[in-house]
């Protein structure tokens, strides 16, 4: 079995809707779903804790809000294997640490922390900004619309090859039965006149045409990332029986074959739709997510720097996105 879905709770209605997303998501990625509760989240997000730090009575609370969540989780996923922990640290850094054993960390945009006009609460950006694996965050407002089953985009940044964003966006797609819209936003240039459409030669007619030429770079580079990784899988069964045969020959019992990732059968039949489109990239992508069921963004890890590394495009669609965003390392390998 695969590495575990990891979801933060604290109770409020936000991580509500965060559980229950973790939960689908590892009952459709058959994995194991982990529940964890920092029991330093009320000090982190700004509020007293209703009894006094140390009282026997706070862990009580803290163990009924786990167990709770995990009675949730049979009773809607009876699937899923679940489990609960309370961790008596700071909640960056226990789901910072949750997230080197975890396929994926899901949190609630909003805590209850008392800064009312905040969107995205303090845990969760810092955890999209430190955290080894995707983190999904789940919007505190519900959309206006109800998504397109299966819909997932992804923005394609500058990187030459398909990133590790558009690799997991394609798996989240192929998992979902559904189809992924990629997108990739242009600028025109300042001097171009607004009033008038680029002409062909002109500077902004060229900036288009170098962002679909780019796109389908990336898109070609990405179908011959998993065409190998098929080709991969379909010698694994082979190789497996091969080891079995010659372990009962010695008179052996041969091993299972090992659990395949989420998502990579069927990404062949994932649709992919190309988007190429004026504007900022946060405004651009914000838009393509209308009716999507997740936006999947990448995130660059410097190894030079520990702190908090999110771009301004990683920021705009964590506060304003109208659906579900994993924020994707690019260090990740999953």
């Amino acid at each position: 079995m695969g590495l575990p879905v990891v979801v933060g709770v604290d109770g409020s209605e936000g991580s509500l809707r965060a559980l229950d997303w973790a939960a689908a998501e590892a009952s459709r990625s058959r994995l194991p779903l982990r529940v964890v509760h920092a029991s330093l989240w009320e000090h982190y997000e700004g509020l007293r804790p209703t009894v006094d730090a140390g009282v026997p009575g706070e862990q009580l609370l803290a163990e009924h809000l786990v167990a709770s969540a995990r009675d949730r989780v049979r009773v809607l996923r009876p699937e899923v294997s679940v489990v609960a922990d309370v961790q008596p640290e700071d909640p960056v850094a226990a789901l910072v640490q949750e997230s080197h054993e975890a396929s994926l960390v899901v949190l609630g945009s909003r805590g209850r922390g008392r800064i009312a006009g905040m969107l995205l609460g303090s845990v969760g950006l810092a955890l999209a900004g430190r955290s080894h694996c995707p983190v999904v965050v789940i919007p505190a407002r519900q959309p206006g619309a109800p998504p397109q089953p299966g819909r997932i985009v992804v923005g394609i940044s500058d990187d030459a090859g398909p990133s590790a964003a558009a690799v997991f966006a394609l798996a989240q797609a192929a998992s979902r039965h559904g189809e992924l819209t990629a997108v990739r936003a242009w600028r025109r240039p300042a001097h171009a006149l607004l009033t008038q459409p680029p002409l062909p030669g002109a500077p902004a007619s060229t900036q288009r045409r170098q962002a679909e030429e780019h796109l389908d770079e990336v898109l070609k580079a990405l179908e011959t990332l998993e065409n190998r990784k098929k080709q991969q899988q379909a010698q694994e069964p082979q190789k497996s029986q091969e080891t079995q045969e010659t372990q009962r020959t010695r008179g052996t019992q041969g091993a299972q074959e090992p659990q395949r990732a989420p998502g990579q059968d069927g990404s062949a039949n994932v649709v992919i739709h190309r988007s190429v489109a004026q504007g900022p990239a946060h405004q651009v992508l914000i838009e393509a997510a209308e009716n999507a069921e997740l936006l999947v963004v990448g995130a660059r890890r410097g190894s030079g720097w520990h702190g908090l590394q999110l771009g301004p495009v990683n920021h705009a669609v964590l506060h304003y996105s109208p659906c579900p965003v994993a924020i994707v390392p690019d260090t990740y390998r999953g």
